[in-house]
């Protein structure tokens, strides 16, 4: 899902400088021990002092820290801002799609846009995917495309070795710049929504932890060397999606690698938002979930929805930046922290507490500044 949005974070250095290094690796930090503590609210301890698995979702979690409120309060608060953040995804895939397409055939005369419809095209049998099994192949395809694009960039930076100084770092920052950098660079790392399933079904899930530690190292880890490499490439040239930078005889290559690795990703999470709609509007009623015209209508109203916002609002890393701020923040920072304070408040030693209470202030602070900002940003751009 993170693989793609990878290509923002050199332009998020040309804005941030130096602490957008540590920005990286700060928020691989935060984005692991907030994973954990996510995982960590769906158990309980029985009689005998063992860990249960009481819950199996995101929704499960928040409906058990507002059952005194309401039942179904978090669950619905919980599955708006997941299908909020699956769908902002989706537009960032025809979005990028249409960006690829434009710049691999600037000849034609057709327009970005018109691109994009011309990518929407080719995605609309998402709406007869049914099957989880499906998605995970397209997935495995993804995987191996991205790290031949990773890849394949690097070793072009490596090349240009000559031309790199450390002076293109900025040292004073524009704090508006700097925030929507924040935004981009939590959205790279945002997986939280897929980690209660992901837990749940692996064959042990006593390696839940070791993994996510190792996972959020080798991302931290290649994310940084992409970004330090392509941003001391090409310094204040930077553009928003990095393969704008490359020579022609590159560029057009790598960017036809990276619009099949969009529209290959393009079907996890919207069959993602679809399930969660679905489990929310019909419940239990499996004879209407399990409709075909009835599947078919909101798969093809969610199609339409994302190709609608992604003509209206093309600028990628803007975009990814406020999808960063709003739903990234919320479901990686904000949530996990506050629902660990609910649910083992008793448990939780005075530094476990103070480092909650800490990661969610940052999470808010963050989130609401880059809000503003992006929002402003986005509106200069169409003003």
């Amino acid at each position: 899902l993170q693989g793609i949005f990878v290509l923002g974070l050199p332009y998020a250095l040309l804005h941030s400088g130096y602490s957008g290094l540590l920005l990286i690796v700060l928020a691989a930090a935060l984005c692991c021990y907030t994973g954990k503590i996510l995982i960590a609210c769906l158990y309980e301890e029985n009689e005998d002092g063992q860990l249960i698995r009481v819950r199996d979702t995101y929704e499960d979690i928040a409906n058990a820290c507002c059952k005194k409120l309401s039942p179904s309060l978090g669950g619905i608060v919980v599955n708006v801002t997941q299908v909020v953040e699956l769908i902002m995804t989706c537009i960032l895939y025809l979005v990028v799609s249409g960006n690829l397409l434009s710049h691999s055939f600037p000849h034609l005369p057709v327009t970005e846009k018109t691109w994009s419809v011309i990518a929407f095209v080719t995605l609309l049998p998402c709406i007869f995917i049914r099957t989880l099994k499906i998605v995970s192949r397209l997935s495995q395809l993804c995987s191996l495309v991205h790290f031949v694009i990773i890849f394949v960039v690097i070793t072009y930076c490596l090349t240009q070795m000559h031309q790199w100084s450390w002076a293109k770092f900025r040292l004073s920052l524009e704090f508006e710049n700097f925030l929507v950098s924040v935004g981009v660079i939590i959205f790279s790392y945002t997986s939280q929504i897929f980690l209660p399933t992901l837990e749940g079904n692996m064959k042990n899930p006593g390696e839940f932890r070791c993994m996510l530690n190792w996972t959020h190292f080798f991302a931290c880890i290649l994310k940084t060397t992409f970004a330090l490499t392509a941003f001391l490439t090409w310094g204040e040239k930077t553009k928003e999606v990095i393969t704008d930078n490359l020579p022609s005889f590159l560029e057009t290559l790598v960017n036809l690698c990276l619009l099949t690795k969009a529209l290959l990703s393009y079907p996890l999470p919207f069959f993602a938002a679809t399930e969660i709609v679905y489990s929310c509007i019909f419940n239990d009623n499996h004879s209407n979930y399990r409709s075909p015209l009835l599947a078919l209508t909101v798969r093809g109203s969610f199609l339409l929805l994302t190709l609608l916002m992604a003509m209206f609002t093309p600028h990628f890393a803007l975009l990814m930046g406020l999808s960063g701020s709003v739903t990234g923040a919320a479901m990686t920072f904000l949530l996990p922290s506050l629902f660990h304070l609910k649910l083992q408040w008793q448990k939780l030693s005075f530094l476990e507490k103070c480092v909650d209470i800490s990661v969610f202030i940052l999470g808010f602070l963050c989130s609401l500044a880059g809000i503003v900002c992006s929002i402003k940003r986005l509106l200069e751009v169409f003003g």
